[in-house]
């Protein structure tokens, strides 16, 4: 079983200030929250990451030194939430790495429900459906975790360790043996990029995106 940290207790600016590598490996375990204008509180345990390193990155947003005001939020300092919109139709929320000015950042990419999961439903379900979503429908994508969350990009740029809205608390810390660790999803256009082992993901977790790829 995976060592324990007090539950509730927000992540600190230097649990982010560190590579883009380690931080998504650490982040597997922790609670990701967000708090609606109600006051409704929705949260997930993050279950898949994948690391995304800046400037030498052909799959990151910020590949060669790309700067503009959608990827601005690369650029800030470890603790930032850097959200897109993509397909002219969905969300996806990074965490940002690292020290201000080095623009890497973790892509969040499966979530395990814990807690609003009827309002998460409800929020996936704005779109017509022929049946009810399933538990684990709800978070395991990029997109759909958004959507669940209400996650798009008026939190851009928002302060995970400071910001009322959304934030990280800490929770079961994993090691590497209770990891797969991979190649990243829909970047086949990045090169050899895409052959890079840069994506994890909790070992048998059934909220996981994708749990079969290469490694082990």
């Amino acid at each position: 079983m995976p060592d324990t940290a007090p539950l509730g207790t927000r992540l600190p600016r230097a649990f982010y200030t560190t590579t883009a590598l380690s931080l998504a490996q650490h982040l597997i375990g922790k609670l990701l929250v967000r708090v609606l204008d109600d006051g409704t509180r929705l949260s997930g345990m993050i279950v898949e990451t994948e690391a995304y390193l800046g400037v030498k990155d052909r799959a990151a947003h910020t590949f060669g030194g790309r700067r503009t005001e959608r990827n601005e939020a690369m650029y800030a300092i470890g603790g930032t939430a850097y959200v897109y919109f993509t397909y002219g139709m969905h969300y996806c929320m990074n965490v940002v790495a690292d020290r201000a000015d080095n623009p890497v950042a973790v892509l969040l990419r499966g979530l395990e429900p814990r807690e609003g999961i009827e309002e998460m439903r409800r929020l996936r379900s704005v779109r017509p459906r022929k049946k009810a979503l399933r538990d684990i429908d709800l978070c395991s994508g990029p997109a759909r975790l958004c959507e669940a969350l209400a996650i798009d990009r008026t939190l851009n740029h928002a302060d995970l360790t400071g910001g009322p809205a959304m934030f990280i608390e800490d929770g079961p810390r994993y090691t590497p043996r209770h990891l797969v660790r991979t190649t990243r999803i829909g970047i086949a256009g990045a090169g050899d990029w895409k052959d890079k082992p840069l994506r994890w993901y909790l070992r048998g977790n059934p909220h996981v995106s994708v749990s079969v790829r290469q490694g082990a």
